[in-house]
């Protein structure tokens, strides 16, 4: 009975499907076009309502073979090798971007360890000597000037002048 009732519902389905179609201004078909196309309908509504229906298979997770060993993609400080392709980057980050995969869970993909760099590490030291350069990182406070540090040298210039005058 309900095998009936989701076979009616998939033919009413693929109908106005089929009717919002042909009443679509834009769409152009000829008579012979129409059984062929409401065919089609009806075969992919009842595919989706009866995947819907049924319970989803467990599938088995994908194994995945490294393009090279996690010894090897670290065996250069100037960049480090995707085991995804076997290309080099000095960023890891925008790659697994374009994969859709976030650096966990390429880490989980290919049994990585948690402290696994995603950076290589020649870029890294750059970046941080760049950073320390423009003074990123450090704690606000009053900054060492030349003002602040010019009394020093003026104080030893009189002790100089009142040891010559006493001599």
């Amino acid at each position: 009975m309900a095998e009936d009732t989701t076979d009616l519902n998939a033919v009413e389905l693929a109908t106005e499907l089929t009717i919002a179609w042909l009443g679509n201004p834009n769409t152009r078909s000829s008579a012979e076009d129409v059984p062929a196309f409401l065919g089609k309908m009806h075969e992919t509504v009842s595919t989706l309502l009866g995947s819907s229906t049924e319970a989803p298979a467990a599938e088995a997770p994908t194994e995945y073979t490294p393009a090279v060993t996690a010894r090897k993609s670290l065996a250069s400080k100037d960049h480090i090798i995707s085991m995804i392709d076997g290309k080099s980057y000095k960023t890891l980050r925008r790659h697994l971007a374009t994969h859709g995969m976030t650096p966990a869970e390429y880490r989980e993909r290919y049994g990585l360890k948690p402290d696994y760099p995603m950076v290589a590490e020649n870029y890294s030291e750059s970046r941080r000597a760049m950073a320390k350069k423009i003074g990123l990182g450090r704690k606000p406070g009053p900054r060492k000037t030349e003002a602040a540090s010019a009394p020093a040298p003026a104080a030893t210039t009189r002790k100089r002048k009142a040891e010559t005058a006493a001599e």
